[in-house]
């Protein structure tokens, strides 16, 4: 091959196929200087170089755009511009997209070369081109078939391959390869809200995703957690300790990474997701209005509602009123103070007495002691009932085996799926620590101070448990009139039991329960 004299221009294409590869790699230099050392040879003059890493159409490559646009702008300044590559895969690795792009090409003005291949337009080097751009595109498929048969098997084996979602991350485990890992605080705050929707803490999802925007160790963007970002997190069993993927065919397994909720509470969630009943809870929330939502109209029994008002003189006042237009009391305000003094002493009045709360704690003591003794019998029935279960899975087994029918097979197949998720749930159970999350003491602290004074929680909590303390406090939304305040409100089961327990207290005086003996 002679080399050139002429000062030909040129232009150095290089491409990679992801970040990665750039960060960890050192591939878009090696091709640079390879192409660099052919146009030495050739006498080229380079011009510019254009780089990308990203795989993909041309239409969606920088880099090739960019140099489309430098050969288009300086086609009349010179008879062809050479366009050199390092190999024939860095241009396209598809017979379709190589074709496209030499056309691409050809059109800007551009003659491609490469140190690795002599294009030509003759029938024999046309077909050898084609032939290595069929190999490029060969190994792309050959390569993305292995990678995903590797992502099955490690699927298989229980170990997460996607990317790590909230609340995780990848570390490197010796003869684990990369495993999933908690990533604090943030696990622990989905720990707290996946929980916190199971037990009914959080009426909805829009609950939890105000309460995840409250959280500043939350990811977020300019303050705001999108709703699919609440919806994903539920719909991951990952986040149970389990991994499955239905488009591969990967039914539920247990995974090799710490799981942040057990497998009863996923189901749990899944659950109350599928419940279509509306929730008493508002959406629109805030903390001025912390009763809007809970707060009805007790001449039509609908949820009031709340704003600011201005007035004459440019001055904010807080209004409750009533929306509904048939309601004799449509659109009259009543203040917020006057709302929230009446549940300040509605409140108030829910204190029982030191004699109650005596009470109240010598019972919370004895059924934590039986609680104990019941989660120790409760394992013993798990365990019979996962033997139970794999009984019958051996028999539904062996009828498969002997059945001809294609429906009678499908309903025993469809049985055994229903078994295996019994199973899994009971064996999460099962493996579950019987210890309680928190000691007695912390319980005991925490309904004692619930009970003895609500009110107290009410004005130093956060939104958040305000609202908790609602739903604790009350089973109905509470119905306010304007001239006569509060009806009378129809109190949770605690509360009710404690009502039932002061009467019994007080209906025999102290000295005559037993008779004085000499």
């Amino acid at each position: 091959m002679a080399i050139s004299t002429s000062s030909q221009q040129a232009v150095i294409y290089c491409r990679v196929s992801g970040a990665k590869q750039v960060r960890e790699g050192d591939g878009l230099a090696s091709q640079e200087t390879r192409c660099r050392e052919y146009a030495k040879y050739k006498g080229y003059d380079v011009r510019d170089v254009f780089t990308d890493d990203m795989t993909g159409k041309a239409t969606a490559r920088p880099g090739m755009q960019s140099m489309l646009g430098y050969l288009h702008m300086n086609a009349g300044k010179a008879s062809e511009i050479v366009v050199i590559i390092d190999d024939i895969s860095r241009l396209a690795r598809g017979l379709t997209a190589h074709l496209e792009l030499r056309q691409l090409l050809a059109q800007a003005g551009g003659k491609l070369e490469s140190p690795s291949i002599e294009f030509g337009e003759d029938s024999d080097s046309v077909l050898v081109e084609n032939l290595l751009a069929s190999v490029a595109q060969h190994q792309r498929e050959k390569n993305g078939e292995q990678t995903s048969n590797r992502m099955k098997g490690r699927l298989m084996n229980g170990y997460a391959v996607f990317c790590a979602p909230i609340g995780y991350r990848y570390e490197k485990q010796s003869g684990q390869g990369k495993v999933l890992v908690r990533q604090e605080p943030v696990a622990s705050i989905i720990k707290e809200v996946m929980e916190g929707y199971a037990t009914g803490r959080f009426e909805s999802q829009a609950e939890v995703k105000r309460f995840l925007e409250n959280q500043p160790d939350f990811p977020n963007v300019n303050g705001t957690v999108r709703q699919q970002v609440v919806s994903d997190m539920f719909n991951r069993v990952l986040y149970a300790g389990y991994i499955e993927h239905e488009p591969w065919g990967i039914t539920r397994r247990k995974g090799h990474h710490e799981a942040l909720i057990s497998l009863d509470t996923y189901e749990r969630i899944q659950e109350r997701k599928a419940d279509r009943k509306l929730s008493p809870a508002r959406p629109d929330l805030n903390q001025d209005f912390p009763l809007r939502g809970a707060v009805t109209c007790a001449d039509c029994d609908r949820p009031m509602t709340s704003c600011w008002s201005k007035s004459k003189t440019g001055k904010r006042y807080p209004y409750y009123w009533c929306q509904t237009k048939t309601c004799v009391m449509y659109r009259k305000n009543i203040r917020a103070e006057k709302v929230d003094a009446a549940f300040e002493g509605l409140l108030k009045t829910m204190s029982p007495s030191r004699k109650v709360l005596g009470l109240v704690g010598m019972m919370l003591k004895n059924a934590w002691g039986q609680r104990s003794a019941q989660a120790a019998a409760q394992k013993d029935g798990f365990q019979r009932d996962i033997t139970k279960i794999d009984k019958q899975l051996d028999g539904l087994l062996d009828r498969i085996v002997e059945a001809e029918n294609p429906t009678v097979i499908a309903a025993y197949e469809k049985k055994i799926a229903t078994l295996e998720s019994d199973k899994l749930i009971l064996a999460d159970k099962l493996a579950q620590n019987t210890q309680p999350k928190h000691s007695f003491e912390e319980i005991f602290e925490l309904t004692m101070a619930f009970l003895s004074n609500p009110w107290n929680l009410w004005e130093k909590g956060s939104l958040a448990l305000k609202k908790t303390l609602l739903r604790a406090s009350f089973e109905a939304p509470l119905a306010y009139s304007r001239k006569g305040g509060f009806r009378t409100p129809q109190t949770s089961v605690i509360f009710g039991f404690l009502e039932n327990l002061v009467e019994k207290c007080e209906m025999v005086p102290p000295e005559r329960l037993e008779l004085p003996t000499p």
